[in-house]
């Protein structure tokens, strides 16, 4: 199998992850950042440019900050009792492996069918099973019918979700309006909802839809972590924030 196209955001990613895995002081590990980083490499693809290597470097505290903070509203979510969580626009991310899942908890993971099936295969091949109780990936396009996709596999309407939205609204170029309106329709009273987003709209959106809203800016986040450093200005823009929600209706 050859590696799909526009996996490449997904190994920078993968690279930032796997270096700060190896850190003094590590906010977290993730050991499967080097198996994606192998399967790529043995797929013949290749690995981002030395001009790619040093953007991520300048964004790597940042990049930790950001896995961290969605890492604890997953195990946050499970201690309120959450049990079906979605990750949209999974990538490469291996959550559904490394973290401390509740048992009977559910991992959703949307994205490319392509990505999905790279992933799986590489973490098959060497070995690996995912750490949640039901773990499933659901092929679908982001400007399609995912919600279809979703509930077709097993998706309950009825029950609290917990749901990410990481890296993704840059690539969204006619607004995430859409995006989160349907994430909304699928969101059962009790459901949270965290977000990398720029400035305030996704916050201000979600409050008059009834979500209660809470948010930390990037600058913030990283002081939070202990990870301003050299790289605190050039890491990220000035008004990115991290948008927490949770649905009272």
């Amino acid at each position: 199998m050859t590696t799909p196209d526009g996996i490449a955001s997904a190994l920078a990613v993968a690279l930032a992850r796997q270096r700060e895995s190896h850190a003094d002081c590590p906010l977290f590990n993730d050991p499967y950042a080097q198996v994606f980083i192998d399967a790529a490499l043995s797929r013949g693809c290749h690995l981002p440019t030395e001009e790619s290597s040093q953007r991520i470097d300048s964004i790597a505290n940042y990049a930790s900050s950001r896995t961290k903070w969605f890492d604890e509203f997953f195990i946050a979510a499970g201690a309120f009792g959450i049990e079906q969580m979605v990750i949209v626009a999974a990538g490469l991310d291996a959550r559904a492996w490394r973290l401390p899942w509740v048992g009977g908890t559910a991992v959703f993971e949307i994205d490319h069918p392509g990505v999905l099936t790279f992933k799986n295969e590489a973490l098959r091949e060497h070995g690996d099973s995912p750490a949640v109780s039901r773990y499933v990936p659901v092929p679908a396009d982001l400007f399609e019918d995912w919600p279809a996709a979703l509930r077709d596999n097993g998706f309950d309407v009825t029950e609290p979700t917990a749901w990410a939205v990481e890296g993704l609204l840059p690539y969204i170029p006619d607004g995430p309006h859409l995006l989160f309106h349907r994430i909304h329709e699928l969101s059962a009273p009790g459901s949270r909802l965290a977000v990398e987003a720029v400035g305030s709209g996704v916050a201000d959106w979600l409050t008059e839809q009834g979500w209660q809203v809470t948010t930390i800016g990037a600058q913030e986040l990283m002081t939070r972590y202990g990870r301003c450093g050299d790289h605190g200005v050039a890491d990220t823009r000035a008004d990115t924030v991290f948008v927490d929600a949770k649905l009272l209706r």
